[in-house]
């Protein structure tokens, strides 16, 4: 219990269930494809890009995944490259083992009562349901588990370069921006993997447009979340105290 009474201690931990509890939600919300225009009632804007013309189209994964790089980027001034990386690792093990539960669930012999239990809701087989909503295909969560673990590296090593570059100075531009490269290499990989490499053999012209959308999408949240940035530090710094906060930022710029 002596361990809890720490406020860097609670802190990690705070910070640490936050980021690896919105990296398993990304990944499983991440089933559903949602059109831009419609959610806000806008007609369809019909971009043509590389060749492939259609609406705006992204997975919904993309709500959360610009708040992983930036609570990343958090975790990183604060508790240096050993705190992401294992909080990193932490969370590809446990999606791991999430995929493998629901995996064992699907496998479960669904009641017979269940399987039509939602016939009037328009769900005729529960079962089939639930099977293809979380019964993600394996080149999809390797392509996003490998994405999510590269990123998160080059995150870390852009993040530090810049801080090294800059002092303490400009955090906007080292957490901004270790997000911004972070995110084009996370946009890419995943599709590439899932997509390209997997059995859906997507076009290069349709990999290219869909990965660009959705990072264009994480480029733009990127930079309109900057502001949480300075409000998460101005929380924490008044949380631990001016002096321990610095203590904290010199020991993460160490390591």
């Amino acid at each position: 219990m002596h361990l809890l009474k720490d406020k860097a201690t609670r802190l990690f931990m705070f910070l640490g269930g936050f980021f690896v509890a919105n990296a398993i939600i990304a990944e499983f919300i991440g089933v559903k494809i949602f059109a831009f225009e419609g959610t806000f009632g806008l007609e369809p804007f019909n971009w043509n890009l590389f060749g492939e013309v259609g609406s705006l189209n992204f997975t919904a994964g993309v709500l959360l995944w610009p708040v992983v790089f930036i609570m990343t980027d958090v975790i990183n001034e604060y508790f240096g490259k050993k705190g992401v990386r294992f909080l990193s690792f932490l969370a590809v093990g446990l999606i791991s083992y999430a995929f493998l539960m629901v995996y064992a669930a699907i496998w479960l012999a669904p009641a017979d009562w269940w399987v039509g239990s939602f016939s009037a809701s328009g769900v005729p087989d529960m079962q089939a349901a639930f099977a293809n909503i979380f019964g993600q295909g394996l080149w999809i969560i390797i392509g996003s588990l490998v994405a999510f673990l590269i990123g998160q590296v080059t995150d870390v090593l852009v993040f530090h370069r810049i801080k090294k570059a800059t002092g303490d100075k400009y955090v906007w531009l080292r957490a901004t921006g270790s997000t911004l490269v972070s995110q084009f290499i996370d946009s890419f990989v995943v599709l590439y993997i899932a997509f390209v490499i997997g059995p859906a053999k997507w076009d290069i012209s349709l990999f290219l447009a869909v990965g660009t959308v959705n990072y264009v999408y994480k480029f733009v949240m990127a930079i309109g979340l900057t502001p949480l940035i300075y409000f998460a530090h101005y929380l924490i710094d008044k949380y631990l105290g001016e002096a321990k906060a610095e203590e904290l930022k010199a020991k993460a710029a160490l390591s």
